[in-house]
C-alpha cells in the first residue's frame, strides 16, 4: 500500500434533522436523534483535532446546520482552527441577523440546494414550500458579499430542466452550480425507481451543461451518473484516501454513504481523528488493493478507479468488497442493466430523528 497521505477535507454532520424531506437524501434511512448529536464542546475539539491532522476544509452540512444554535460558535472554533469551512444548507432559517452572526464568527462561503427551477417541481421534491426562502436566501448571501454556491440534484423528473436550473443559478449570482446526478444510497436508493432517468434523459442534460459553459464564467460542475456508462467511479479518491465524514453522534466514516456497511465505524468520543484516520479497521478496510477480488485485482484501472464504490457494491450485491456492479467488467453488471431501466412508482420521504418537527406528508405518486 503506499504511504498514507492526512486527508484535506471532512463534512461535518451537525445534524440530520431537517426542515425538507427530499427522497434522494443520501444521509441514512436510520437518522441521528438531536438527543445523540455532539456538543458544542465535542465539536470544537473535533475541529481541533482535524487542523492538526491536516483538514484545511469542512463542509458544515447536515440535516440542516441552521438548526444547531451553536452554529455560529462551531463556525468560530473551525475558524481558530484555521480551517475554511462552507455552509451546505437548505436556507430556510436564515435570515440577515443569523448570516450576519455567521459572518462575524468567520464563515467564508455558503452552499444553498435548489431542487427545481420553480416553486411547483421545486417543492414537490422537497416535500413542502421552500422555494421562495431559498430565493430569499440567495439574494441575503450575495448581499454579504459571500461566494454562493449551488447544489443540485438531478433526477428524471428534473434533468429536462437542467436549462432552465443552470439559468437559475446564473441570475442569482451563483460562482458555482454543481450538479450532482442522484447517488443511489440512503433515501435515493429507497426510491431509485421513482428517481432513475434514461439514457436520452441524460445525454440531453450534458449537452444544456456544454452550451452553458460556452456563454456564462460560472462554473458548472457535472457529476457523473454510474448507472449507464459501463465504469465505476473512483471511490472518494479511493478508500479513506482525502476526506472523511463526521456524523452527528461522533461516527467517522470514509464517506457519506458508509452508514449502511458492516463495519464497526470508529467514534470520535472515544478514538482521535489521527489515530481513526490512520490505525482504525474501518478506514484501513478497503484502502491498496490486497482486499480487491479479481476482475478488479488484475485490472489496469485498478488505481484509478479503486475498484468502484464499496458502498454500492454492498447495497447491490450484500458484499463490500466485490467489484462495483456498475463496472461494466463486474460479474454483477447485470443488476445495474436492470436497475437502470426500471422507472415509475412512489416517493418514500425521509423521516427525522426523534423530536424534530416534521409536515405531515405522504407518498407521492410519480409518473
Amino acid at each position: 500500500m503506499a504511504a498514507l497521505n492526512p486527508p484535506w477535507a471532512m463534512l461535518a454532520e451537525l445534524t440530520h434533522g431537517c426542515p425538507l424531506r427530499c427522497p434522494y437524501c443520501s444521509n441514512p434511512t436510520e437518522l441521528v436523534p438531536r438527543t445523540a448529536e455532539l456538543t458544542t464542546a465535542e465539536w470544537l475539539r473535533v475541529f481541533d483535532e482535524a487542523a492538526r491532522l491536516g483538514i484545511a476544509h469542512a463542509h458544515l452540512s447536515g440535516g440542516e446546520p441552521l438548526l444547531r444554535r451553536d452554529l455560529p460558535e462551531l463556525v468560530a472554533g473551525a475558524s481558530r482552527a484555521g480551517i475554511y469551512t462552507q455552509l451546505v444548507t437548505s436556507g430556510l432559517g436564515l435570515t440577515r441577523g443569523r448570516l450576519a452572526e455567521l459572518t462575524a464568527a468567520g464563515l467564508p462561503s455558503v452552499q444553498l440546494s435548489v431542487q427545481g427551477a420553480d416553486a411547483p417541481s421545486a417543492e414537490l421534491i422537497a416535500g413542502r414550500r421552500s422555494f421562495a426562502a431559498k430565493e430569499k436566501a440567495a439574494r441575503l448571501i450575495k448581499d454579504a458579499g459571500l461566494p454562493l454556491g449551488l447544489n443540485v440534484v438531478l433526477h428524471r423528473h428534473n434533468l429536462d430542466r437542467l436549462d432552465a436550473i443552470i439559468g437559475l443559478g446564473v441570475s442569482w449570482g451563483a460562482v458555482r452550480i454543481e450538479l450532482a446526478n442522484t447517488q443511489f444510497y440512503g433515501w435515493g436508493l429507497r426510491n431509485r425507481a421513482a428517481l432513475m432517468p434514461d439514457r436520452e434523459q441524460l445525454a440531453r442534460a450534458q449537452r444544456a451543461v456544454e452550451q452553458w459553459r460556452g456563454r456564462t464564467e460560472t462554473e458548472l460542475i457535472w457529476v457523473v451518473p454510474d448507472y449507464f456508462d459501463g465504469i465505476a467511479k473512483p471511490c472518494m479518491g479511493g478508500w479513506g484516501a482525502i476526506s472523511l465524514t463526521v456524523a452527528p453522534d461522533g461516527r467517522v466514516l470514509p464517506c457519506p454513504a458508509a452508514y449502511g456497511l458492516p463495519l464497526d465505524a470508529p467514534n470520535v468520543r472515544e478514538n482521535t481523528l489521527g489515530w481513526i484516520w490512520s490505525e482504525s479497521p474501518a478506514f484501513n478496510a478497503y484502502r491498496g488493493n490486497d482486499w480487491m477480488p479479481d476482475p478488479c485485482r488484475s485490472c489496469p484501472r485498478k488505481e484509478a478507479d479503486f475498484g468502484g464504490c464499496r458502498c454500492q457494491a454492498y447495497a447491490l450485491t450484500g458484499d463490500a468488497a466485490r467489484t462495483d456492479p456498475a463496472c461494466a467488467l463486474s460479474p454483477d453488471h447485470g443488476l445495474i442493466s436492470e436497475l437502470a431501466g426500471a422507472r415509475g412508482g412512489e416517493f418514500a420521504y425521509r423521516g427525522y430523528p426523534a423530536g424534530d418537527r416534521q409536515d405531515a406528508h405522504g407518498p407521492t405518486r410519480v409518473p
